[in-house]
């Protein structure tokens, strides 16, 4: 499974990138606005940060089909690199997909709460469908299962679509996502150390230093 990381924070990017095996990055108007600064000197500066190889997905904010288009365009040309946009499902959405398949640009149909929505973005041309795992869960509905169930499907018609599953608020979900055979997950920046932190990896590390110490002092390897 790829992981990506769902900001448009610039110090979150710089250190997740860093320190992180991450594929890329996912925003949307929300996390952008949060940023508060200009837009475009935003998304060129994340581009900078994670260079060109790595995704980076920005959402429209059009709600024609024509005019999503349009703006796709624009941001693809402002970002450069390996890029999707983001449409939320609808039916000017999945217009506007199927628009932009044709001129090669990449969509990732977000906002997906069923396999039923999943399989309509993927018929329309959709590279990836980002289900909402945390907001299902919210309303007592099973989201781990439907991710599950949408990477099933897509499997048994032999689909090139991706789930991209998103809103996450435990490193559960992002672990049962795994074992469900999710392609890819995005998640906030907390959550890459919660996957990597156990107490015994704590103790385990602070006793390799405790027993060379004992032995070599301050020295180290590079000492010899």
């Amino acid at each position: 499974m790829n992981y990506l990381i769902d900001t448009a924070n610039l110090e979150d990017i710089r250190h997740c990138n860093e320190f992180y095996p991450i594929s890329g990055v996912t925003t949307n108007p929300t996390l952008i606005a949060k940023e508060k600064t200009d837009f475009i000197a935003l998304i060129k500066e994340i581009r900078n940060i994670i260079g060109p190889e790595k995704t980076l997905h920005i959402q429209t904010v059009q709600e024609k089909a024509e005019k999503m288009v349009e703006e796709a365009v624009f941001i693809k040309n402002t970002v450069g690199g390996a890029f999707c946009i983001k449409i939320p499902i609808c039916e000017e959405g999945l217009k506007a997909t199927m628009m932009l398949k044709e001129k090669g640009i990449k969509v990732t149909m977000t906002a997906i709460f069923t396999p039923a929505q999943a399989l309509m973005a993927a018929k329309a041309g959709a590279s990836y469908v980002a289900p909402y795992v945390n907001r299902l869960d919210n309303i007592i509905e099973d989201g781990v299962s439907v991710v599950g169930e949408i990477v099933k499907q897509f499997a048994i018609y032999g689909l090139d679509c991706q789930v991209l599953a998103a809103s996450f608020k435990s490193c559960e979900q992002i672990h049962k996502c795994a074992l469900s055979g999710c392609h890819n997950a995005t998640i906030d920046a907390h959550l890459f150390k919660g996957l990597i932190t156990h107490p015994m990896n704590d103790a385990a590390i602070a006793g390799f230093a405790k027993d060379w110490k004992a032995v070599y002092g301050d020295k180290s390897i590079l000492d010899f």
